[in-house]
């Protein structure tokens, strides 16, 4: 499958969505030369910052690193190592992180569903914008909260690469393998339950 092949991997859905939700897909090569423009990046931050919370509380962060830059470098590091082989090549990581006890010392039950809800709206804003992401959960996340000096109140949940689509044949096996193949999901009747 050549780079044109897998630029648009739209799902084969059994109701009609979005674009944008039935074109996204998680790609682990990146285009290693190509920068994200700066007005990208913010509207898909933006998209963040104006997703749903419980009681409008926002308990997200985000800790946003271009590549090239020593943060970057930082994020690569604390990956593990399956991650380590692609992610370096994105143009931006995105540490969220989120807030799970508030300023009172209050426990924020919904912070990480919050967070979670955030960085889907930044991913579909990003691949509007023609960019690709890829959300990641293999990392060392007390590294990372040492590194960046992360307080306590606040949990690193996910890393998010963001970028332009690369070529799929740079990966090693079995990454561009798994890269190549057809996207599935469960049929909906297994994941729904509808009661009358």
């Amino acid at each position: 499958m050549t780079l044109a092949d897998t630029t648009t991997r739209g799902a084969d859905t059994s109701a009609p969505l979005l674009p944008a939700l039935a074109e996204r897909w998680s790609p682990r090569a990146f285009d290693s030369t190509a920068d994200v423009e700066e007005t990208a990046l913010r509207s898909a931050l933006e998209a963040a910052r104006w997703s749903p919370s419980a009681n409008n509380s926002q308990p997200w962060r985000f800790i946003v690193a271009r590549r090239g830059s020593g943060a970057f470098d930082t994020i690569v590091k604390n990956l593990a190592g399956f991650n380590q082989v692609w992610a370096g090549s994105a143009a931006v990581l995105v540490v969220a992180l989120a807030e799970t006890v508030d300023e009172e010392g209050r426990e924020r039950r919904w912070a990480t569903y919050d967070l979670g809800q955030a960085v889907a709206h930044l991913t579909i804003q990003a691949h509007h914008d023609g960019l690709h992401a890829h959300q990641m959960g293999g990392f060392d996340g007390a590294a990372l909260r040492e590194a960046f000096e992360i307080g306590e109140r606040f949990e690193p949940v996910s890393i998010t690469a963001l970028g332009v689509l690369g070529d799929a044949d740079a990966l090693p096996e079995p990454l561009r393998e798994r890269e190549n193949a057809p996207r599935t999901r469960h049929p909906l009747e297994r994941i729904v339950r509808v009661h009358d």
